[in-house]
């Protein structure tokens, strides 16, 4: 059917998509050592060729720092797994997808302090009283 066709050709272009990220993130690792520094990231985000094939990934590299963090899990180094899990998300539909769902949890958040707070403010008032 047409669905089924349509279902291949995007598990398709994933799995290219996600060998051309693992192909830039061994190119990136010049230690080889399967992790990629933030001088090694750097490093080879300078050189325009890497640049331009970035931004046919659909992933801008403008702020290199920003583009690190976030895809390092806050260890200071980049996996390959972070790497490739991190690169899809940014790109395309998935980046909408996730702002919709951090600006869900950040409502849900603020209703949880609201309420935090107005039992703090209760709690306050019987102290003082």
């Amino acid at each position: 059917s047409d669905a089924e066709m349509v279902i291949q050709e995007k598990t398709c272009e994933k799995k290219v998509y996600a060998q051309k990220l693992l192909d830039f993130f061994h190119a990136a690792d010049t230690t080889g050592d399967g992790e990629v520094s933030f001088e090694e990231f750097e490093a080879f985000l300078r050189e325009p060729r890497v640049l331009s094939y970035l931004a046919s990934l659909e992933l801008a590299a403008h702020e290199t720092k920003q583009l690190f963090e976030m895809l390092d899990d806050g260890d200071g180094t980049i996996t390959t797994d972070e790497f490739v899990k991190g690169a899809m998300r940014l790109k395309g539909n998935a980046r909408s997808q996730d702002v919709i769902g951090m600006m869900h949890d950040v409502n849900g958040l603020k209703k949880s302090m609201e309420r935090i707070q107005q039992q703090l403010t209760a709690i306050s008032m019987k102290v003082a009283a």
